[in-house]
C-alpha cells in the first residue's frame, strides 16, 4: 500500500488537488449517510424558493474532497488529520466541477505537525470553501 510522506519529505509550498464533479446521485447519498435531509439539497421545489433558486450540494459534502486530497495526496495514507477551519464562500450546485486543493504553509517538526492551506474552486475558479487545516503526517 502507498505511504503518505513525513514531514521531512515535505516542503513549504507543496501542493496537492483532486477534482470531482458533484452529482445528484452524491447529493441524495451524502443526504442518506448524514441524515441532513435539508430540503434546500434534496427538494427541487422548496429549493426554487431560496436565495439560490435551486439545490445546492452540502457544504460539509463539498468539504469532504478536502479530507480526500489529505488522505490520498498529501500527505497522503497514514496521515492523522487533526482539525479544520473551514469559510464557505459560494454555494456548490448539482453539476459543479469542484477542485480541492491543500498546500504546505508551516512545518512544526518538534510537533509532527503541518499547517495546511485548504481551498475549493468550482469550474470558473470561484473559491467556494477556504480555509486551514492542522495534520500530523506519518512518522518514518
Amino acid at each position: 500500500m502507498k505511504q503518505g510522506k513525513t514531514i521531512d519529505q515535505l516542503n513549504i509550498g507543496e501542493k496537492a488537488s483532486l477534482r470531482k464533479r458533484i452529482t445528484e446521485s452524491d447529493v441524495l447519498r451524502f443526504a442518506e449517510v448524514t441524515g441532513d435531509k435539508n430540503p434546500i439539497h434534496i427538494d427541487p421545489e422548496y429549493a426554487s424558493q431560496t436565495r439560490f433558486k435551486e439545490r445546492i450540494a452540502h457544504g460539509m459534502l463539498t468539504a469532504s474532497l478536502i479530507s480526500a486530497a489529505i488522505g490520498t495526496r498529501l500527505p497522503g495514507p497514514g496521515n492523522i488529520y487533526v482539525s479544520q477551519i473551514l469559510e464557505f464562500k459560494a454555494p456548490v450546485k448539482l453539476g459543479d466541477v469542484i477542485q480541492a486543493e491543500v498546500e504546505v504553509i508551516e512545518k512544526i517538526p518538534e510537533r509532527n505537525r503541518l499547517r495546511l492551506r485548504t481551498v475549493c474552486r468550482n469550474q470558473d475558479g470561484t473559491v467556494v470553501i477556504d480555509g486551514e487545516a492542522i495534520v500530523l503526517p506519518r512518522r518514518g
